[in-house]
């Protein structure tokens, strides 16, 4: 710390050396002059200040509402006054150096800790409430609550300005801000510890902080450590000045400092006019590229944003009009038209006035800070309508307090209905989960920190006292407490989804699933951790319930004594999934099936395995036993019908792993089934389907097919004769061949050549339809459109010869 002498900074800064004062003395008051401010704020008779209007040329009325600032100053436009200036005695100077270079702690400032610079006023607002940490940092906020504190032992604190709020105005033309608050304020020793953070914590601290939080990854938590939450007003201001006064204290200082500057001054302020009872005042001159921060619909909105729920009352200076009837000159002409003797009413017109005052700003009041029972679901849904922006109410609601190693208190809420015009399940960019940190808005941009993606759709507002202020995308990351965080609001999101499921209004839970069913499905897939919480909260169709989800509690319920799994089968429908031949035998034993119908069902159920000890299992794979096994009729199965299955595997090469007897089939001859590990038919099929599909990766996941052949049938009992008589007979062969090709459909495959099939459905019903109507029917070469392969398993038909007519000549009539 370095001290200048008066003489030396009069005659280098030559601070102070023109100032031109406004009318403070007698003689300007007997000039008739009103008594202003510096800000252009006017004083009545009871010592209460009163909002004028900041430009000179306005002509606008001057609220008559007394807005109870306590004696603060506000600031406004100067009003030059045309009494002769009175000098007033210039105060020592005191110089400071800082210690660690103004050039690192600028880049510090800007590039490091703060990404956006609209923070400056959350922070300046912060730290201008919580102040009970003793000097660590001004801050309008901080003070306020000092003050609070401190008034509880003496009272005499809030002598001459009991109200405590905090104040901010804009100058847009010049590009100024001053926030002013009513509270503790700061005495000269309090200045130097305060304001002169950095230079008091040391250039090898700070800077080796600096490093350790870089050399982490991780942006470093330096607020309330070096007191940098102060000078984020350098983000926008090229120069910043300080007035306080301590109640402590009989003198008020002024602090300055420069963002271009190595030092800082602090000198005593002697000009009556800019005294104040108490309290701080923060004055920016901003930068001129950040002007437009100075408009006071801009500060409107940042205080709205980031310090709605700041537990003092925040003001900020704002345009207002009123309408009011002023007369109209008439027309000379018409005038003399009129009858002197008859009396006209006079011509009005609507204008409006315009005037500026101070208007309360932060009206809402955190509502999570309140008790639960004391809330109202009403005031619930107002407050979520009120932060989301939303029209519906929610579906519900959960706010709780969380305490123990970690506190936080929060509001959690389920919409209604999706956002629109997302096609997208999940949108992990949401902005639906606002964070506080000691009620002062962080941010709403997460992207899976707090709730996994497939929980985004929750909405709500999460307040800690345990997290630091300048809150980064790696802190929330690396954070221990951001994971404890996590788990606990994903917990009380599971038991809010819950009580819609078991509520007794069933139609609030099938809006629910309707619009947020697959993010659930999604969550199986993603989070095996709580698959205990997310599977009963899933829906599905069955056999027994084509028009109703039921969940899998219900299924277990319906299920049979001996039963031990949980059937499904994958389909692209109900309707399909309710015609597939899978389902034959298990409709004849009454046992439910789950129909999965959405594409990403199959995965999620996969993924789950088994639910209270019941295995999932697929009934479009091989070996699956419902329960009927009976040893002695397979084996004399097997002896009558082996030879036919060996002879159709013959046929039927590569295309088929085996050819084995079902016990799912009871009306259908055969059906094609997937191996226990590969992927089912509708697997296959929503892979192909795949925009970036692998197309190689095809051939290596899809699963052995195992065809099933149905003994009783009469199809296969005559395929069984000629397996018997001749082996080789063709017709034979080529209904092996469309028996397979009718069983890829009926199963759910795709069918590598379709218009092969199509050719052999066409024989088909050729020779069957051949000489039944008519004794002579002309031919048709049924070969003509059809591959070469079709043409040699095609039977040739018997031609008739064409009778040759000659030509004859004929004549015209007339």
């Amino acid at each position: 710390m370095h001290r200048l002498s008066r003489r030396s900074v009069n005659t280098l800064l030559r601070y102070g050396a023109h100032r031109r004062r406004d009318a403070v003395s007698a003689a300007a008051a007997s000039a008739g002059f009103p008594n202003f401010n510096e800000s252009g704020a006017e004083r009545d008779a009871s010592g209460r200040w009163y909002s004028v209007l900041t430009t000179a040329s306005s002509t606008g009325p001057v609220s008559t509402k007394s807005l109870k600032l306590g004696n603060m100053i506000p600031s406004g436009k100067r009003f030059e006054s045309t009494a002769s200036d009175v000098q007033t005695p210039e105060a020592p100077v005191e110089k400071y150096e800082y210690q660690a270079e103004v050039s690192r702690l600028m880049d510090l400032i800007v590039n490091s800790l703060y990404s956006n610079k609209e923070v400056f006023l959350r922070e300046l607002i912060r730290q201008v409430s919580n102040f009970l940490n003793k000097f660590a940092m001004y801050n309008a906020s901080d003070a306020l609550d000092k003050l609070r504190f401190l008034s509880v032992t003496e009272p005499q604190l809030l002598e001459g300005a009991p109200e405590l709020d905090i104040r901010i105005q804009t100058d847009q033309e010049n590009g100024i801000i001053t926030l002013t608050d009513s509270g503790i304020g700061m005495t000269h020793q309090e200045i130097v510890d305060s304001l002169g953070t950095i230079a008091h914590s040391g250039t090898a601290k700070f800077l080796k902080a600096l490093k350790d939080s870089k050399d982490a990854g991780t942006d470093s938590n330096l607020i309330g450590q070096f007191g940098v939450g102060f000078y984020s007003a350098f983000l926008v201001a090229d120069k910043v000045v300080v007035s306080t006064k301590s109640p402590k204290s009989d003198k008020q200082y002024v602090w300055e400092g420069e963002a271009n500057s190595s030092s800082y001054i602090i000198r005593e302020e002697t000009d009556p006019e800019k005294f104040i009872p108490r309290g701080t005042s923060i004055q920016l001159h901003l930068k001129r590229d950040d002007k437009g921060f100075a408009h006071p619909e801009r500060v409107e909105r940042l205080v709205k944003n980031y310090s709605q729920f700041v537990s003092f009352p925040i003001y900020t200076w704002q345009e207002k009009g009123y309408t009011k009837e002023v007369e109209v000159d008439e027309d000379p002409a018409e005038a003399k038209k009129d009858d002197d003797n008859v009396e006209k009413k006079k011509k009005t017109k609507k204008v409006v006035e315009k005037y500026w005052d101070w208007e309360l700003t932060n009206e809402t009041q955190p509502i999570w800070l309140r008790n639960p029972k004391e809330v109202t679901i009403e005031e619930y849904n107002e407050f979520y309508k009120k932060t989301f922006n939303e029209y519906l109410e929610p579906l519900a609601s959960s706010h709780f307090t969380t305490e123990g190693e970690v506190e936080f208190r929060s509001i959690l809420y389920v919409p209604a209905i999706t956002p629109m015009g997302k096609e997208d399940i999940v949108n992990p960019k949401t902005k639906n989960i606002r964070l506080y940190v000691k009620r002062v808005f962080i941010s709403d941009d997460f992207d899976g920190e707090l709730f996994p993606r497939y929980l985004s759709f929750v909405k709500g507002v999460v307040d800690s006292n345990d997290l630091p202020l300048n809150v980064s995308r790696e802190i929330l990351q690396e954070s221990r407490i951001v994971r404890i965080m996590r788990k606990r609001l994903v917990r009380k999101a599971f038991d809010m989804i819950l009580g819609i499921s078991v509520s007794e209004n069933r139609e609030d839970y099938e809006k629910f699933w309707e619009n947020f069913g697959k993010h659930l499905k999604l969550g199986c897939i993603e989070d095996r951790e709580n698959h205990k919480r997310l599977a009963p909260l899933l829906r599905f169709f069955s056999s027994q319930s084509e028009e109703e989800m039921i969940s899998l509690d219900e299924y277990v319920e319906n299920m049979k004594p001996d039963q031990k799994d949980i059937y499904y089968i994958a389909a692209d429908s109900v309707t399909s999934a309710k015609n597939t031949p899978f389902l034959e035998k298990l409709y004849e034993k009454d046992l439910e099936v789950l129909f999965l119908v959405d594409p990403i069902d199959e995965v999620a159920v996969t993924n789950l395995k088994s639910y209270k000890e019941k295995n999932f299992v697929d009934i479009s794979k091989e070996d699956l036993d419902i329960g009927d096994k009976n040893e002695e009729k397979e084996k004399e199965m097997k002896q009558e019908f082996g030879h036919i299955c060996d002879w159709m595997k013959k046929r039927l090469g590569d295309k088929v792993a085996s050819v084995q007897i079902s016990n799912r089939l009871k009306t259908s001859p055969c059906v094609l089934v997937s191996g226990k590990f590969g992927w089912s038919a509708n697997m296959e099929r929503l892979m192909k389907a795949q925009t970036v599909g692998d197309s190689s990766s095809l051939d290596f996941m899809r699963s052995r097919r195992v065809f099933e052949i149905n003994p009783e049938h009469p199809i296969i009992q005559t395929l069984n004769a000629a397996c018997k008589s001749n082996g080789e007979d063709e017709e034979a062969l080529r209904a092996i061949d469309l028996l397979y090709d009718t069983a890829l459909i009926s199963s759910g495959f795709t069918p590598e050549s379709p218009s092969q099939l199509g050719g052999k459905i066409y024989e088909m019903m050729n020779m069957a339809l051949s000489n039944k109507w008519s004794t002579e029917q002309p031919a048709f070469n049924m070969h003509s459109s059809q591959t070469p392969e079709a043409e040699i398993v095609a039977e040739p038909q018997p031609t008739l010869e064409a009778e040759v007519v000659e030509p004859v000549e004929t004549t015209s009539q007339k």
